[in-house]
């Protein structure tokens, strides 16, 4: 199957891309499309890939949905387009970023600035019927992105690897923690966050303390 997905990606995933259950999903992804509104737009669904290649990859954010508003999703986790109010789970990213490095929250949610410089922003699904929650899960994205996360964790080294909430923890098993950075905290939705076990966690300055401890450029968070 000739999946529209940046080079280095591709190369590297071909096998998912021939397997009974890819073509499956991408027959009730095309079907959805076609029938129903559905998020993000078509030609945005592997942006993560497509702002941030395999070679780049320096970091993994792992999400669970895309956002299901009407012009929210783009294809990152956790980011919006620009003029999109942010949604509260990443307005309490920059309340982190702002305590952990003294950066002031920026006016925008786009994160592709992180994307380009080498941060995957990889939702665990990657699309879903608009004010539909969930509405794509168990069709087969989780295991192509389960897919994902095994190949950088097998072929590269030296990832941060960023694990918020019990999902994304569970989802992140596979990651050999002898030879990444594994960081683990609670989810940074309001439900959960302000509870405890997000605010103060330090996970982008950890990051890019770590980056630069194996002679890589840290992140412009």
């Amino acid at each position: 199957m000739d999946v529209k997905i940046e080079q280095s990606w591709k190369e590297r995933l071909a096998p998912e891309f021939e397997k009974p259950y890819f073509a499956s999903l991408a027959s009730f992804v095309k079907e959805e499309y076609a029938t129903k509104q559905i998020f993000p737009p078509a030609k945005q669904i592997f942006n993560a890939f497509n702002h941030c290649s395999f070679d780049d990859c320096k970091v993994v954010i792992l999400g669970q949905d895309p956002y299901h508003g009407l012009g929210q999703a783009h294809g990152l986790c956790f980011s919006v387009n620009d003029g999109v109010r942010m949604p509260p789970s990443l307005v309490n990213i920059f309340k982190e970023i702002r305590e952990d490095l003294g950066k002031p929250v920026p006016a925008s949610g786009n994160l592709e600035r992180w994307a380009r410089q080498g941060v995957l922003l990889l939702n665990a699904t990657l699309t879903v019927q608009s004010g539909a929650a969930g509405s794509h899960q168990n069709r087969g994205w989780e295991r192509f992105t389960d897919a994902v996360i095994k190949c950088v964790s097998d072929e590269k080294s030296n990832v941060v690897f960023m694990l918020w909430g019990r999902y994304a923890q569970e989802k992140g098993a596979v990651i050999d923690a002898s030879k990444h950075y594994v960081l683990k905290a609670k989810h940074p939705s309001p439900m959960s966050a302000n509870g405890g076990g997000w605010f103060g966690t330090r996970h982008f300055s950890k990051a890019n303390a770590y980056l630069v401890s194996k002679g890589l450029e840290p992140i412009e968070w």
